[in-house]
């Protein structure tokens, strides 16, 4: 087993840091998910995502939005309607993305519990 000192064992990664403050709130990963194919608008955004309010929605996006990963775009009407896209930078999320989705089809498949079999 690796020599840790305390200190080394305190600090923590600040890429890891940024990303956790950001994947790690509910509903962020699901959003960036559901965009990966392409530009969704709001309404079909919501229908998506079963249980987010349009409340988080919103204000996930916007969080999104402030990062630099999602766009969002007013479609010419009528009617009126609001899309979100993923930029290069948010689009860049999807081999990390997958390899998780991955991760959990393996480690997490028995009803979010890990397998007896892996936790040795």
């Amino acid at each position: 087993m690796a020599d840790h000192t305390e200190a080394m064992c305190r600090q923590v990664d600040g890429g890891m840091t940024r990303v956790f403050e950001l994947f790690g709130k509910r509903w962020t990963g699901l959003i960036v998910a559901t965009l990966m194919p392409g530009p969704v608008h709001f309404a079909d955004l919501r229908r998506a995502i079963p249980g987010i309010s349009e409340r988080m929605l919103s204000d996930r996006l916007m969080e999104l939005a402030g990062t630099g990963l999602v766009v969002r775009e007013v479609d010419a009407g009528p009617p009126l309607r609001v899309s979100y896209r993923l930029t290069e930078a948010g689009r860049a999320m999807e081999p990390a993305l997958k390899e998780l989705g991955r991760w959990a089809e393996t480690y997490l498949a028995d009803g979010g519990q890990c397998p007896e079999r892996f936790r040795k």
